[in-house]
């Protein structure tokens, strides 16, 4: 009985209901930010997908192009062995600088995450 009235005369009750409704709706809060973050981060990365598909169609087809000029001048299917040499001397060189890339690409990352949380 004295509890009852303690609490009703320094309204506890209704600071515990105001205290619980204030949490749920600051989760909800979160889950709608994290569904935000969510759905931009998934959206970069289609789009960089879509991008790079297109990009690689593009190299594609520029590569047979320059085979195919290429072939013209010296005959036959040399012009694709030469395109494919260049590639095999790039793919060389990007394999061996592989360290170096990663890092960048970390940062980079890492830059792109830390820009977006402040």
């Amino acid at each position: 009985m004295i509890r009852d009235s303690i609490a009703k005369f320094f309204k506890v009750d209704s600071l515990i209901s105001h205290l619980t409704g204030y949490i749920e709706t600051r989760v909800e809060l979160l889950k709608v930010e994290a569904k935000e973050e969510f759905s931009k981060g998934l959206s970069n990365v289609l789009v960089y997908l879509l991008l790079a598909f297109v990009f690689a169609l593009v190299i594609v087809f520029i590569s047979v192009a320059l085979a195919l000029m290429i072939g013209e001048r010296i005959g036959g299917f040399g012009g694709f062995a030469v395109v494919a040499g260049f590639y095999l001397l790039v793919g060389t060189g990007l394999a061996l600088s592989r360290d170096t890339l990663v890092k960048k690409v970390e940062k980079k990352v890492s830059a792109m995450f830390n820009k977006k949380k402040r």
